[in-house]
């Protein structure tokens, strides 16, 4: 059974990059429409305004939100410049509205891979404007070649924007030397496991070694109450940080899942009295993201399949 998942994962994985088959699917209104009611689980909508209702029904509930406009690798200025008014009207909506939601983006979806001056001028104007209403920006990581691009431009604007975060993956092995210098700094530190695919010897595998690896990091930024969002849908990274956060008892902490993933394991959490965020993500580029939430438990295609024929 374990091999056949990681077959379909890793087929999925194939699936989300064919651009052939996403540029079938975006013509294809029929196929679109019924793809569609599966991605709906995990997205906040394909508009800012249903964005903004999806974070208002989730600050209801009694969950913070970290929201992000989705795409990434974009490779012209214009593009980027288009993405960066996008979040920068993000960051108005959540204020204007009195929402509780922080952003975050990828580097690359404004412009990092077109220039990292370009990148770090738009960073630079989101954070100015999440600031006004003492937003978070939060930094996602993305494949291992951009790695050293993202924490530099992190750490450059982190000199004069309080308000940002970053991502780091508890996979890689270069972690171990990076979380040493970044839990130093004062922003917030997001921990995940890791999910891209890496060169040979770059990376652990999923297993009892990279959960140890995890919660050992997870161990340094409770008991020195460092900001952090614990991000995981493994129950028993939950648990263990919740015993950690029992022993520490930090307050610049909060426990996070994607939505549409483990939520109700979640206001568990939240009902026990622990800081729980949930992140959203809305747009049209939901292709790729349905095809990376399908791989990372190729199970949930019957779910989908559920979705699509109720």
């Amino acid at each position: 059974m374990d091999n056949l998942l990681q077959i379909g994962a890793e087929a999925l994985k194939k699936a989300a990059l064919n651009e052939e088959a996403k540029r079938f699917l975006l013509t294809n209104d029929k196929l679109f429409q019924t793809l569609k009611k599966a991605a709906d689980r995990y997205i906040g909508g394909e508009s800012l305004e249903e964005a903004v209702v999806s974070i208002k029904n989730l600050n209801r509930l009694g969950f913070s939100v970290t929201t992000d406009y989705m795409g990434e690798s974009i490779r012209n200025e214009k593009e980027a410049s288009d993405a960066t008014d996008e979040f920068v009207n993000l960051a108005k909506a959540v204020r204007t509205g009195n929402l509780h939601s922080s952003i975050s983006l990828d580097l690359s979806h404004i412009g990092l891979l077109v220039s990292k001056e370009l990148a770090r001028q738009n960073l630079e104007r989101i954070c100015l404007e999440a600031a006004q209403a003492g937003q978070e920006v939060i930094i996602s990581m993305e494949g291992t070649d951009r790695t050293d691009a993202i924490l530099d431009l992190y750490k450059e604007t982190l000199k004069t924007h309080a308000n940002l975060g970053i991502t780091l993956q508890a996979y890689l092995f270069r972690t171990k030397d990076d979380f040493k210098e970044l839990v130093q700094l004062p922003g917030s530190i997001r921990l995940v496991k890791g999910a891209y695919n890496t060169p040979v010897g770059a990376s652990m595998p999923r297993g009892p070694e990279l959960d140890d690896s995890y919660l050992a990091y997870v161990d340094q930024l409770l008991s020195k109450n460092h900001p952090c969002s614990i991000a995981s849908h493994h129950e028993k990274i939950h648990e263990a940080t919740v015993s950690l956060i029992d022993t520490y008892r930090p307050t610049n902490y909060v426990l996070e899942r994607l939505l549409g993933i483990g939520n109700e394991e979640l206001g568990l959490y939240r009902d026990r009295g622990y800081k729980c965020r949930i992140y959203v993500v809305y747009g049209k580029e939901w292709y790729l993201y349905l095809c990376n939430r399908w791989a990372e438990y190729p199970l949930n295609l019957f779910r989908g399949l559920a979705d699509m024929v109720g």
